[in-house]
């Protein structure tokens, strides 16, 4: 059975009586899988079994595999080693199901694979109770083998302001296991676990990669094993008895995609963007450029200042504002107020609706702050409700950000925040939410029992419903910043706040491994402040514009402070982004091998090859006293292109005189030429960049004669 699209393909056998993957990778053409099946088939060692078998997908015990199995569990002490049987099979192009069974241990698995166009493959699977007691399930991941030439993994690893660090490590003999425990994904979260090739890059050689559709705990697994054999698994970290199933009850374990790439991590990103963009539910307008007031204001609510920090919004182009924490309960600082989602009187004694009017007014969006998984301590709700939060029986977990979690499997919790939160929207006529996470689960009980998993439901269950009561209301999922950025959380947000680390050197590398799956317009990207609240590091307009502009756009700073310079630039930068947006957005976003590691070169070429804008960035001194050259790959190699430098991040020069290419360009970046090259020149032979300080950047644009 052959699942192919898009430069993909899983071939899958079942003559064994068990689902055996032969092959996933780039397809392999006209191959008999009988033929196939003996290239495969190893040789028999001394020391292994007498007739070795290829462990297959669910990688059993039973059939002498030693390695990790798929699934896992037990029914007291039987049970434990399943010998599952193919008893069905449902099959058409894209999709495959295969039914299987254990009569002995009375278990029933369902397994099916589908390919999407964009070739993304997508497995799910079930495993039923088909006995006469309950069955302790412990575990149901998803494997698939790589071929031996994988010979490294990455993954990524990160902590908050630091989110997405990239580790690529042998692929070593023994077992690689990442896992979250948080009851979100983290940020930690690797969002996805690879498989390269040693020459693989960004732009070349070969990439396997798992990812899970699953904003709760996650485990992704590579195992090579005793044969010498890699594999790749993910799925859901259960908590010890949170999958106890009753005779007749199925756990459905979340969905596993899976990536193929024979042109490098970029490969990965062009499927994984592809496929996203194509999901139900897709924002269709243009993602606005957005204002947060956080760091312009924090908990410093006061009317007359938000009216006049929104009308200097408009003039300079911001589209949507967003009022950050602070305007509810008795919420002056972080210490109070969560789960009293109600407008505060010593805040706003006229109410919100002066300041949503006022930018409503002005032509621009509004959005909110909340934090509805929440609760502090101090607060009218827990005070009538300590009962409400997630907890072991007899205890009261930690606080962090002094707050507990607000255990949303209750249902007269989880109507409290829905109600609350929905009739603001409606009063108010609010466009967009911002849904902070700030602390981890601890002790994530409900009623006595593990409930991480049913809490995750309940967050996908309430933003549906929110955006079903509120058509065109659009959700972003913050969690201290990237804490819950996963490919669950995909299919209920609309935005992401990437990081709370809005230092543009910082976040380069961050935004660069965020959107190795997840599109560029789903991954806030704001101008921060000139000097950085995390960091402390100062820098000028330039350099965070040209960070901000590849992502979903927006400000966190008090334009209020900025001088008209600053404004001015900040000006030229929104329009730059309204003219790019459909490129930035929809195209194929290229990170270019640069030789320099003192410099970052990464671009979105339009699906067509038409045009393309890319960045370069002096992140330090280079060891060379001019630069390496800035190539622009993915363009059509036979096609001549117009490039040119663009207005607005343009950083001073340390040069006598600038490249030749640039001799058109004056001192603020405007164009007074412009040069033409050939694709394929501009792909292997590129640009000299001018002599850029560290820190600063230069934005390219390439568009076809």
């Amino acid at each position: 059975m052959r699942l192919s699209a898009a430069g993909a393909e899983l071939i899958l056998d079942l003559a064994a009586g068990y689902p055996v993957v032969l092959h996933w990778g780039a397809p392999l053409g006209a191959v008999e899988v009988a033929d196939l099946r003996a290239a495969t088939a190893p040789a028999a060692p001394g020391a292994d079994l007498d007739d070795p078998v290829d462990p297959g997908m669910l990688r059993e015990t039973a059939r002498g595999y030693t390695g990790r199995p798929a699934l896992r569990g037990h029914r007291g002490p039987l049970a434990f080693s399943p010998l599952l049987v193919v008893e069905e099979v449902s099959i058409d192009p894209a999709c495959v199901t295969v039914r299987m069974a254990d009569a002995a241990a009375g278990l029933a698995l369902s397994l099916t694979l589908t390919m999407t166009e964009h070739g993304v493959l997508l497995i799910d699977q079930a495993v039923t109770n088909a006995g006469d007691d309950t069955y302790s399930l412990d575990e149901l991941s998803t494997w698939l083998p790589v071929p031996d030439r994988a010979s490294e993994t990455l993954d990524f690893s990160g902590r908050w302001l630091l989110e997405r660090q990239p580790q690529r490590l042998p692929f070593a003999p023994g077992l690689r296991l990442r896992e979250g425990r948080e009851g979100r994904s983290g940020h930690d979260h690797t969002i996805v676990q690879c498989a390269l090739t040693a020459d693989a890059t960004t732009e070349r050689g070969e990439v396997w990669a798992l990812g899970v559709l699953w904003s709760g705990g996650i485990r992704h697994l590579a195992e090579r094993d005793v044969r010498g054999r890699g594999a790749l698994g993910a799925g859901e970290l259960l908590e010890p008895g949170e999958a106890e199933l009753a005779p007749g009850e199925a756990y459905a374990a979340p969905t596993v995609a899976a990536f193929y790439s024979g042109e490098g991590l970029d490969g990965i990103s062009a499927a994984s963007h592809a496929w996203l963009r194509s999901r139900p539910g897709r924002p269709a307008q243009a993602r606005p450029l957005t204002l947060n007031v956080w760091e312009a204001v924090y908990f410093d609510h006061d009317l007359a200042t938000l009216t006049a920090l929104a009308d200097r919004a408009a003039a300079v182009g911001v589209e949507r504002f967003v009022l950050d924490d602070g305007w509810f309960g008795s919420r002056r600082d972080d210490t109070s107020g969560l789960g009293d989602w109600v407008v505060s009187p010593d805040a706003w004694p006229s109410g919100l609706a002066p300041l949503v009017d006022h930018v409503h007014g002005l032509g621009m969006q509004f959005g909110l702050w909340f934090e509805g998984e929440m609760v502090s301590p101090d607060s009218d709700l827990y005070r009538a409700h300590p009962d409400w939060i997630l907890q072991v029986p007899g205890r009261v977990p930690p606080q962090a950000r002094f707050q507990q979690v607000l255990d949303l499997v209750n249902p007269d919790a989880y109507a409290h925040v829905l109600e609350q939160v929905s009739a603001l929207i409606a009063e108010l006529g609010i466009d967009y939410l911002k849904w902070d996470h700030n602390r981890f689960l601890t002790d994530p009980g409900h009623a006595g029992v593990p409930a991480p998993r049913r809490q995750t439901q309940a967050i996908y269950r309430l933003f549906d419903e929110l955006k079903s009561r509120h058509p065109g209301l659009e959700v972003e999922s913050c969690a201290s910043g990237g804490g819950r950025v996963d490919l669950g959380m995909v299919f209920h947000a609309d935005r992401f706040w990437t990081s709370d680390q809005n230092d543009p050197l910082e976040r380069q590398q961050i935004q660069r491994w965020t959107s190795l799956v997840i599109p560029p317009e789903m991954l806030g990207s704001h101008i921060g402040p000139t000097t950085s609240h995390t960091t402390g590091r100062t820098h000028g307009v330039g350099l965070r514009a040209a960070t901000a502009l590849f992502g979903h756009a927006g400000l966190e700073w008090n334009l209020l402070e900025a001088t008209e310079d600053e404004r001015a630039a900040i000006t030229r930068f929104a329009a730059l982004y309204r003219e790019q947006r459909d490129l930035l957005h929809a195209g194929r976003v290229v990170r270019v091998d640069h030789p320099d590691p003192a410099a970052l070169v990464h671009g979105v070429v339009a699906a067509d090859a038409s045009r393309a804008l890319f960045a370069y960035v002096q992140l330090t001194t280079s060891a060379g006293i001019t630069p390496a050259a800035m190539r622009l790959p993915g363009l059509t190699p036979d096609a001549r292109y117009r490039v040119r430098v663009r207005d607005v991040v343009t950083g001073e020069a340390i040069q006598k005189r600038g490249p030749g290419w640039m001799s058109g360009v004056d001192d603020r970046g405007v164009d007074q030429g412009a040069l033409e090259l050939s694709g394929a020149a501009l792909a292997q032979l590129g640009l000299r960049p001018p002599i850029l300080r560290p820190e600063q950047a230069m934005l390219v644009e390439a568009v076809r004669l």
